[in-house]
């Protein structure tokens, strides 16, 4: 990926963290629920790339309109977390290969640039969120748990870009490690949680030391492992159930 189509990029993640802004009243809110169940859905894995999700059996999980059901979709394709085909409705995402290769080159021109910043300013506080959500992730590990774990290490790579302070990067960022769970779900190997947690212990050390430059060469080294764990592979298409998926939100 240029650092033209990295800039443009930049400047549609910005428009669309204004878009995201919540509405006020309880529909707004009801939306942003739902919103964020079927996102951590995709991002955990539990909704499948390729998968289709049908706006009738969507508001009769959750429970509203279908008009409601389809604002939440129109968001979740901003974040290109889902396609909308016409004639067809909605899949969630599936990454070709060059996509794939383009994330990880945006993820790079990005997120090394802001170690730099972050060992420059972090503080105590911000290091102690770090070592939380690295913790986190490795009791899920521990637990077996993949989604969470899966989540954690998200979370900690879109941290790591909130804590250095500059929003519209950060806003990017959380767009490029929600694409980056798609990317592992259709390329990486059955359980590959793309990172490994004790880089991220690693990389807390070097940020904690002040050392930025080395802080950055790590991150590279680090998405490039991420990178290099994927093969490309063909997976069919599956059908959800998305009763059972979203079975927690109606409890």
């Amino acid at each position: 990926m240029t650092a033209r189509r990295v800039a443009s990029a930049l400047r549609a993640a910005d428009k669309r963290a204004v878009s995201r802004t919540p509405a006020s009243g309880a529909g707004a809110l009801r939306q942003d629920r739902i919103y964020q169940a079927i996102s951590d859905a995709i991002i955990e894995h539990r909704l499948q790339p390729g998968a289709r999700l049908r706006e009738d059996a969507l508001a009769e999980v959750f429970g509203v309109s279908r008009t409601g059901i389809r604002k939440v979709l129109q968001r979740l394709a901003m974040d290109q977390l889902i396609t909308l085909t016409p004639g067809k409705g909605a899949s969630v995402t599936r990454p070709s290969a060059e996509e794939a290769r383009e994330v990880f080159d945006a993820r790079r021109m990005v997120e090394c640039g802001l170690m730099r910043q972050l060992a420059r300013q972090i503080d105590e506080a911000a290091l102690a969120a770090l070592r939380a959500l690295a913790e986190q992730e490795q009791q899920a590990l521990a637990a077996r748990d993949q989604s969470a774990a899966i989540k954690c290490s998200a979370e900690f790579h879109s941290q790591l870009a909130v804590l250095a302070g500059n929003q519209t990067l950060a806003s990017f960022v959380v767009q490029l490690c929600s694409r980056s769970s798609l990317i592992l779900a259709v390329y990486g190997n059955a359980g590959n949680l793309g990172c490994d947690c004790t880089d991220h212990n690693r990389l807390i050390t070097l940020l904690e030391g002040r050392d930025g430059e080395a802080a950055a060469a790590f991150m590279a080294q680090h998405l490039d492992a991420i990178e290099g764990s994927l093969a490309i592979a063909d997976s069919p298409q599956t059908t959800p159930d998305l009763q059972d998926i979203f079975a927690a939100y109606r409890g």
